[in-house]
Protein backbone atom coordinates (compact mmCIF):
# COMPACT_ATOMS: atom_id res chain seq x y z
CA UNK A 1 0.00 0.00 0.00
CA UNK A 2 1.00 3.79 0.06
CA UNK A 3 1.40 6.23 2.45
CA UNK A 4 -0.33 9.65 2.93
CA UNK A 5 0.98 12.45 4.74
CA UNK A 6 -1.00 13.35 8.26
CA UNK A 7 -0.61 15.75 10.88
CA UNK A 8 1.20 13.50 13.22
CA UNK A 9 3.15 11.63 10.04
CA UNK A 10 2.54 9.26 7.25
CA UNK A 11 -0.30 6.91 7.26
CA UNK A 12 -0.42 3.70 5.12
CA UNK A 13 -3.63 4.17 3.37
CA UNK A 14 -4.82 0.70 4.05
CA UNK A 15 -4.73 1.72 7.66
CA UNK A 16 -7.42 5.09 6.74
CA UNK A 17 -10.35 3.67 7.42
CA UNK A 18 -13.85 5.72 7.47
CA UNK A 19 -12.32 8.76 5.73
CA UNK A 20 -14.69 12.09 5.24
CA UNK A 21 -13.01 13.86 2.16
CA UNK A 22 -14.31 17.60 2.96
CA UNK A 23 -14.29 19.03 6.64
CA UNK A 24 -12.13 22.13 8.08
CA UNK A 25 -11.01 22.28 11.76
CA UNK A 26 -11.09 25.64 11.83
CA UNK A 27 -11.77 28.54 8.93
CA UNK A 28 -10.78 31.81 10.31
CA UNK A 29 -10.20 35.24 9.36
CA UNK A 30 -6.43 36.09 10.58
CA UNK A 31 -6.67 39.54 10.11
CA UNK A 32 -9.76 40.09 11.99
CA UNK A 33 -8.51 38.29 14.93
CA UNK A 34 -5.37 40.14 15.06
CA UNK A 35 -7.33 43.39 15.50
CA UNK A 36 -10.26 42.53 16.98
CA UNK A 37 -9.49 38.76 19.73
CA UNK A 38 -12.74 39.44 21.03
CA UNK A 39 -14.16 37.57 18.29
CA UNK A 40 -11.76 34.53 18.73
CA UNK A 41 -11.67 34.24 22.28
CA UNK A 42 -10.00 32.24 24.76
CA UNK A 43 -7.46 29.88 22.56
CA UNK A 44 -7.53 26.84 25.43
CA UNK A 45 -11.14 27.04 24.68
CA UNK A 46 -11.54 27.00 21.03
CA UNK A 47 -8.77 23.98 21.16
CA UNK A 48 -11.30 22.14 23.87
CA UNK A 49 -14.22 22.51 22.40
CA UNK A 50 -12.25 21.33 18.64
CA UNK A 51 -10.74 18.34 20.42
CA UNK A 52 -14.46 17.57 22.05
CA UNK A 53 -16.08 17.79 18.43
CA UNK A 54 -13.20 15.63 16.38
CA UNK A 55 -13.16 12.92 19.38
CA UNK A 56 -16.93 12.87 18.86
CA UNK A 57 -16.48 12.29 15.10
CA UNK A 58 -13.84 9.09 15.96
CA UNK A 59 -16.59 8.00 19.00
CA UNK A 60 -18.79 7.53 15.46
CA UNK A 61 -16.50 5.82 13.43
CA UNK A 62 -14.63 8.31 11.55
CA UNK A 63 -10.88 7.33 11.26
CA UNK A 64 -9.37 9.87 8.67
CA UNK A 65 -10.55 13.69 7.59
CA UNK A 66 -8.78 15.52 5.13
CA UNK A 67 -8.94 19.24 5.68
CA UNK A 68 -8.51 21.44 2.84
CA UNK A 69 -7.65 24.36 4.93
CA UNK A 70 -5.31 26.43 3.01
CA UNK A 71 -4.20 30.34 2.62
CA UNK A 72 -6.90 31.99 2.53
CA UNK A 73 -9.35 30.23 4.98
CA UNK A 74 -6.38 30.73 8.10
CA UNK A 75 -4.45 27.58 8.06
CA UNK A 76 -2.06 27.54 11.24
CA UNK A 77 -0.42 24.36 11.26
CA UNK A 78 0.70 24.30 15.25
CA UNK A 79 -2.54 24.77 16.26
CA UNK A 80 -3.92 21.87 14.51
CA UNK A 81 -0.53 20.56 16.04
CA UNK A 82 -2.01 20.96 19.26
CA UNK A 83 -5.41 19.04 18.77
CA UNK A 84 -4.57 16.00 17.18
CA UNK A 85 -2.06 15.56 19.81
CA UNK A 86 -5.40 14.95 22.17
CA UNK A 87 -7.50 13.08 19.21
CA UNK A 88 -6.52 9.38 17.45
CA UNK A 89 -7.72 11.02 14.11
CA UNK A 90 -5.83 11.13 11.25
CA UNK A 91 -6.28 14.34 10.20
CA UNK A 92 -4.36 14.77 5.83
CA UNK A 93 -3.47 19.06 5.91
CA UNK A 94 -3.99 20.70 2.16
CA UNK A 95 -1.80 23.49 0.85
CA UNK A 96 -3.14 25.97 -2.29
CA UNK A 97 -5.10 29.11 -2.48
CA UNK A 98 -8.76 29.53 -1.62
CA UNK A 99 -10.12 32.91 -4.08
CA UNK A 100 -13.19 33.35 -5.83
CA UNK A 101 -11.74 36.39 -7.51
CA UNK A 102 -8.22 37.63 -7.20
CA UNK A 103 -5.22 36.38 -6.13
CA UNK A 104 -4.15 37.10 -2.78
CA UNK A 105 -2.50 40.69 -3.18
CA UNK A 106 0.43 39.33 -2.22
CA UNK A 107 1.15 37.82 -5.46
CA UNK A 108 0.52 40.89 -7.47
CA UNK A 109 3.76 41.71 -8.61
CA UNK A 110 5.34 38.44 -8.30
CA UNK A 111 5.89 35.81 -11.31
CA UNK A 112 3.24 36.10 -13.96
CA UNK A 113 1.75 39.26 -13.28
CA UNK A 114 5.26 40.53 -14.09
CA UNK A 115 4.82 38.54 -17.30
CA UNK A 116 3.71 41.62 -19.33
CA UNK A 117 5.97 44.47 -17.67
CA UNK A 118 9.61 42.42 -18.04
CA UNK A 119 8.35 40.86 -21.41
CA UNK A 120 9.27 37.94 -20.42
CA UNK A 121 7.68 34.39 -18.90
CA UNK A 122 7.96 34.32 -15.35
CA UNK A 123 7.47 31.22 -13.39
CA UNK A 124 4.65 31.31 -10.57
CA UNK A 125 6.04 31.68 -6.99
CA UNK A 126 3.17 29.46 -6.03
CA UNK A 127 3.83 26.68 -7.86
CA UNK A 128 7.07 26.44 -5.42
CA UNK A 129 5.47 27.33 -2.02
CA UNK A 130 2.98 24.62 -2.77
CA UNK A 131 5.78 21.87 -3.84
CA UNK A 132 7.67 22.54 -0.41
CA UNK A 133 4.63 22.54 1.68
CA UNK A 134 4.21 18.86 0.19
CA UNK A 135 8.28 18.17 -0.08
CA UNK A 136 9.36 19.81 3.36
CA UNK A 137 6.34 20.64 5.34
CA UNK A 138 4.60 23.66 6.02
CA UNK A 139 6.34 26.88 8.18
CA UNK A 140 8.92 24.56 9.89
CA UNK A 141 6.35 22.57 11.38
CA UNK A 142 7.56 19.24 9.94
CA UNK A 143 3.48 18.78 9.02
CA UNK A 144 3.74 17.58 5.10
CA UNK A 145 0.68 18.50 3.01
CA UNK A 146 -1.28 15.50 1.45
CA UNK A 147 -3.62 17.30 -0.62
CA UNK A 148 -4.03 20.60 -2.83
CA UNK A 149 -6.40 23.09 -3.22
CA UNK A 150 -8.13 25.44 -5.24
CA UNK A 151 -11.62 26.70 -5.87
CA UNK A 152 -14.25 28.44 -8.71
CA UNK A 153 -17.02 29.41 -7.72
CA UNK A 154 -19.89 31.74 -9.29
CA UNK A 155 -17.64 34.39 -10.29
CA UNK A 156 -16.23 31.93 -12.86
CA UNK A 157 -12.48 31.35 -14.03
CA UNK A 158 -11.61 35.09 -13.68
CA UNK A 159 -7.98 35.80 -14.14
CA UNK A 160 -6.98 35.18 -10.25
CA UNK A 161 -8.86 31.99 -10.03
CA UNK A 162 -7.39 30.53 -13.29
CA UNK A 163 -3.72 31.48 -12.07
CA UNK A 164 -4.33 29.43 -8.39
CA UNK A 165 -5.56 26.74 -10.94
CA UNK A 166 -2.33 26.07 -12.95
CA UNK A 167 -0.04 26.75 -10.34
CA UNK A 168 -2.02 24.21 -8.19
CA UNK A 169 -2.18 21.66 -11.16
CA UNK A 170 1.28 22.32 -12.07
CA UNK A 171 2.51 21.36 -8.39
CA UNK A 172 0.45 17.90 -8.40
CA UNK A 173 2.20 17.02 -11.61
CA UNK A 174 5.66 17.61 -9.93
CA UNK A 175 4.52 16.17 -6.55
CA UNK A 176 1.42 13.29 -7.34
CA UNK A 177 -0.46 14.94 -5.04
CA UNK A 178 -3.98 14.95 -5.37
CA UNK A 179 -6.11 17.68 -5.92
CA UNK A 180 -9.46 19.19 -4.35
CA UNK A 181 -11.37 21.68 -6.23
CA UNK A 182 -14.32 24.14 -4.27
CA UNK A 183 -16.56 23.80 -7.83
CA UNK A 184 -20.26 25.76 -8.28
CA UNK A 185 -22.45 23.44 -9.64
CA UNK A 186 -25.24 25.44 -10.78
CA UNK A 187 -22.78 27.12 -13.14
CA UNK A 188 -21.47 23.94 -14.04
CA UNK A 189 -17.84 25.18 -13.26
CA UNK A 190 -16.79 21.48 -13.55
CA UNK A 191 -16.22 21.78 -16.84
CA UNK A 192 -14.03 24.99 -16.83
CA UNK A 193 -11.82 22.15 -14.34
CA UNK A 194 -11.70 20.26 -16.82
CA UNK A 195 -10.95 22.50 -19.70
CA UNK A 196 -7.63 24.26 -17.79
CA UNK A 197 -6.87 21.55 -15.14
CA UNK A 198 -7.21 18.36 -17.51
CA UNK A 199 -7.14 19.45 -21.10
CA UNK A 200 -4.18 22.01 -21.05
CA UNK A 201 -2.03 21.31 -17.98
CA UNK A 202 -2.65 17.44 -18.05
CA UNK A 203 -4.01 16.45 -15.11
CA UNK A 204 -5.80 13.43 -14.89
CA UNK A 205 -9.14 13.89 -13.81
CA UNK A 206 -9.46 10.88 -11.30
CA UNK A 207 -6.70 12.86 -9.36
CA UNK A 208 -8.88 15.57 -8.73
CA UNK A 209 -12.53 15.89 -6.34
CA UNK A 210 -14.93 18.14 -7.67
CA UNK A 211 -16.44 19.48 -4.49
CA UNK A 212 -19.35 20.46 -3.51
CA UNK A 213 -20.86 18.64 -6.70
CA UNK A 214 -23.94 17.43 -4.43
CA UNK A 215 -25.27 20.78 -4.45
CA UNK A 216 -27.14 20.90 -7.53
CA UNK A 217 -29.95 18.07 -8.20
CA UNK A 218 -28.89 17.76 -11.81
CA UNK A 219 -27.66 14.54 -11.49
CA UNK A 220 -27.06 14.55 -15.80
CA UNK A 221 -24.69 16.98 -14.71
CA UNK A 222 -22.98 15.51 -12.64
CA UNK A 223 -23.10 12.01 -14.04
CA UNK A 224 -21.13 13.48 -17.06
CA UNK A 225 -18.25 14.37 -14.78
CA UNK A 226 -18.19 11.18 -13.18
CA UNK A 227 -17.87 10.08 -17.14
CA UNK A 228 -15.03 12.16 -17.60
CA UNK A 229 -13.11 10.69 -14.98
CA UNK A 230 -13.69 12.90 -11.86
CA UNK A 231 -14.68 11.71 -7.79
CA UNK A 232 -17.42 13.59 -7.24
CA UNK A 233 -17.67 15.40 -3.79
CA UNK A 234 -20.96 14.57 -1.85
CA UNK A 235 -19.65 16.87 0.91
CA UNK A 236 -21.78 19.51 2.06
CA UNK A 237 -24.65 17.35 3.95
CA UNK A 238 -25.99 19.62 6.64
CA UNK A 239 -25.99 22.77 4.74
CA UNK A 240 -29.71 23.30 3.98
CA UNK A 241 -30.11 26.80 3.74
CA UNK A 242 -30.42 27.06 -0.18
CA UNK A 243 -31.77 22.90 -0.38
CA UNK A 244 -33.12 20.24 1.86
CA UNK A 245 -32.26 17.27 3.89
CA UNK A 246 -34.09 15.36 1.17
CA UNK A 247 -32.75 17.04 -2.30
CA UNK A 248 -28.84 16.26 -0.71
CA UNK A 249 -29.59 12.72 0.47
CA UNK A 250 -32.17 11.74 -2.42
CA UNK A 251 -29.10 13.08 -5.10
CA UNK A 252 -27.05 10.83 -3.66
CA UNK A 253 -29.00 8.18 -4.12
CA UNK A 254 -30.43 8.75 -7.59
CA UNK A 255 -26.57 8.91 -8.67
CA UNK A 256 -25.98 5.17 -6.72
CA UNK A 257 -28.77 3.90 -8.76
CA UNK A 258 -27.02 5.13 -11.89
CA UNK A 259 -24.31 3.44 -10.31
CA UNK A 260 -21.76 6.11 -9.57
CA UNK A 261 -20.93 4.45 -6.13
CA UNK A 262 -17.22 3.91 -7.26
CA UNK A 263 -17.05 7.73 -7.98
CA UNK A 264 -18.33 9.50 -5.36
CA UNK A 265 -16.85 10.53 -1.41
CA UNK A 266 -18.76 11.70 1.11
CA UNK A 267 -18.62 14.79 3.84
CA UNK A 268 -20.46 17.94 5.17
CA UNK A 269 -17.66 20.66 5.27
CA UNK A 270 -18.63 21.04 8.72
CA UNK A 271 -15.89 22.84 11.17
CA UNK A 272 -15.28 23.16 14.81
CA UNK A 273 -16.04 27.04 14.60
CA UNK A 274 -16.04 29.22 11.19
CA UNK A 275 -16.04 33.34 11.37
CA UNK A 276 -17.59 33.20 8.31
CA UNK A 277 -21.09 33.03 9.80
CA UNK A 278 -23.24 34.85 12.10
CA UNK A 279 -23.71 32.43 15.01
CA UNK A 280 -27.52 33.87 15.02
CA UNK A 281 -27.54 31.89 11.26
CA UNK A 282 -25.87 28.82 13.10
CA UNK A 283 -28.71 28.18 14.65
CA UNK A 284 -30.66 27.34 11.48
CA UNK A 285 -27.93 25.08 10.49
CA UNK A 286 -28.58 22.30 13.73
CA UNK A 287 -27.51 19.21 11.42
CA UNK A 288 -23.95 20.96 10.12
CA UNK A 289 -21.26 19.16 12.11
CA UNK A 290 -18.93 16.21 11.78
CA UNK A 291 -21.47 13.12 12.47
CA UNK A 292 -24.54 14.39 10.53
CA UNK A 293 -23.76 11.36 8.11
CA UNK A 294 -24.01 8.69 10.46
CA UNK A 295 -26.58 10.14 12.78
CA UNK A 296 -29.00 11.29 9.75
CA UNK A 297 -28.09 11.05 5.98
CA UNK A 298 -27.00 6.70 6.37
CA UNK A 299 -30.25 6.21 8.13
CA UNK A 300 -32.25 7.70 5.66
CA UNK A 301 -30.44 6.17 2.30
CA UNK A 302 -30.32 2.97 4.16
CA UNK A 303 -34.14 2.74 4.21
CA UNK A 304 -34.48 4.39 0.66
CA UNK A 305 -32.39 1.52 -1.39
CA UNK A 306 -28.72 2.69 -0.64
CA UNK A 307 -26.80 -0.38 0.73
CA UNK A 308 -24.29 -0.54 3.29
CA UNK A 309 -21.79 -2.15 1.08
CA UNK A 310 -22.21 0.98 -0.78
CA UNK A 311 -21.79 3.10 1.81
CA UNK A 312 -18.50 1.65 2.61
CA UNK A 313 -17.28 1.85 -1.03
CA UNK A 314 -17.64 5.69 -0.96
CA UNK A 315 -16.70 6.26 2.78
CA UNK A 316 -13.37 3.71 2.90
CA UNK A 317 -12.96 2.72 -0.49
CA UNK A 318 -12.84 5.73 -2.79
CA UNK A 319 -10.99 7.68 -0.62
CA UNK A 320 -8.66 5.15 -0.05
CA UNK A 321 -8.00 4.79 -3.93
CA UNK A 322 -7.83 8.07 -4.24
CA UNK A 323 -5.15 9.36 -1.86
CA UNK A 324 -2.99 6.47 -3.10
CA UNK A 325 -3.51 7.11 -6.89
CA UNK A 326 -4.58 4.11 -7.73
Amino acid sequence: MAEIQTVRGPVDTADLGATLMHEHVFILTPDVHANYPEEWGDEDTRVADAVQRLQKAYDAGVRTIVDPTVVGLGRYIPRIQRIMEQVPINLVVATGVYTYNDAPRFFSYRGPALNEVLGSELPDPMVDMFVSDIRDGIAGTGVRAGMLKCAIDHQGMTPGVERVMRAVAKAHLATGVPITVHTHPGEQSGLEVKRVMCDEEGVDPGRIVLGHSGDTTDCDHISALADAGFVLGMDRFGINLDTTFEARADTLLEMLRRGYGERMVLSQDASCYIDWVDPNVMAFLSQWHYTHLFEDVFPYVLEHGATQEQIDTMLVDVPRRFLEGA
